[in-house]
């Protein structure tokens, strides 16, 4: 045999080891190696995702107050807008009033319940709003018109009291706004 026969039978011996040794070992380890998730990387997206969530959870709060702040400002000013057309009627003389009233309803559930009119020959009832709406910074065991606090028209803007009528109304709430102004004062 020469030298090159043996070459040649060296080659063929060592091709078909490959093929019946190492070539089952590497398929075999790349197919263990594509199936799942090694715990290093479900460790890390369970830290990726922990860390989105705390970063999300301030905007859902700052979301929440944002939307009470809303519902507090537009029901403010449905109030307000209720007593000034109480006050209009009034002045219009189609409400009752004594001479030394101030023309400001009574209490803050006569717009929602409403009056007579005296204009009227059928002495229909003139309504002010539907109902009174809530705070919604307030407690949920209070009625509508009891989380409001409400100012009479004799009482000075700088310490707003109750008294024989409703001239305003503000929130109860002592907290500050995202606009930094407190809800007292809105």
């Amino acid at each position: 045999m020469n030298v090159v026969n043996a070459v040649n039978v060296v080659n063929v011996v060592n091709a078909r080891f490959r093929v019946l040794f190492l070539l089952p070992l590497r398929l075999h380890e790349s197919r263990v190696t594509t199936h799942g998730f090694t715990l290093i990387e479900l460790i890390i997206t369970v830290a990726i995702v922990a860390i989105l969530a705390s970063a999300a959870l301030p905007l859902t709060q700052i979301t929440v107050q944002r939307a009470k702040e809303q519902e507090l400002h537009a029901s403010l000013r449905q109030i307000r807008e209720a007593i000034d057309a109480y006050k209009q009627a009034a002045d219009e003389g189609r409400l009752t009033r004594k001479a030394d009233e101030s023309g400001y309803p009574p209490v803050l559930g006569a717009l929602a319940s409403g009056v007579e009119d005296v204009k009227s020959p059928q002495k229909k009832m003139i309504y002010f709003l539907r109902r009174v709406p809530r705070d919604p910074f307030a407690p949920p065991e209070l009625t509508a018109a009891e989380t409001w606090g409400k100012r009479s028209y004799a009482s000075p803007p700088e310490d707003p009291k109750e008294g024989e009528d409703v001239f305003d109304v503000y929130s109860k709430e002592d907290g500050v706004g995202l606009n930094g102004v407190p809800y007292k004062e809105l």
